[in-house]
This record gives structure tokens, C-alpha cells and sequence, in this order.
């Protein structure tokens, strides 16, 4: 990686109970793309006990601003 790049940010890792608009979702982590692309590096900062996990890719720098605002 080039010194002026920036790192790419984290895929966040989520447990989700429930479906559709009465899903609720909790955020537990991140993970790291692999360099070739083919996997993941995950770190949970808990276990969950029900639900499904669910990794989603980071939204857009514009998205975070507009968020922020």
C-alpha cells in the first residue's frame, strides 16, 4: 500500500434476530477482505446466542458525512 492510499475500511459484522422491517440489528464487529479477495479477517466483540450474522460491506464516505450532518 502506497503511503498517500487509504486503508480500506472494515466490512461491519452484525447479529440480526428477527425479519423483514422487525429485524433488529446489532453490531458485533469487523472484517478485513483478504488481499486476493477470498476471504476475511473477522474480529467479534461478542458471541451471539440467537440470530444470524450478517457482514456488510462499509458505506460510502459521502454516505458517513451526509449521516453526520
Amino acid at each position: 500500500m502506497k503511503r498517500n492510499e487509504k486503508k480500506p475500511r472494515p466490512h461491519g459484522v452484525y447479529v440480526v434476530e428477527g425479519e423483514g422491517d422487525k429485524a433488529f440489528w446489532t453490531r458485533i464487529g469487523a472484517a478485513w477482505l483478504h488481499d486476493d479477495g477470498k476471504g476475511f479477517n473477522i474480529s467479534l466483540s461478542c458471541l451471539p446466542l440467537d440470530g444470524r450474522l450478517v457482514v456488510r460491506e462499509p458505506k460510502s464516505a459521502e454516505v458517513d458525512e451526509e449521516a453526520g450532518q
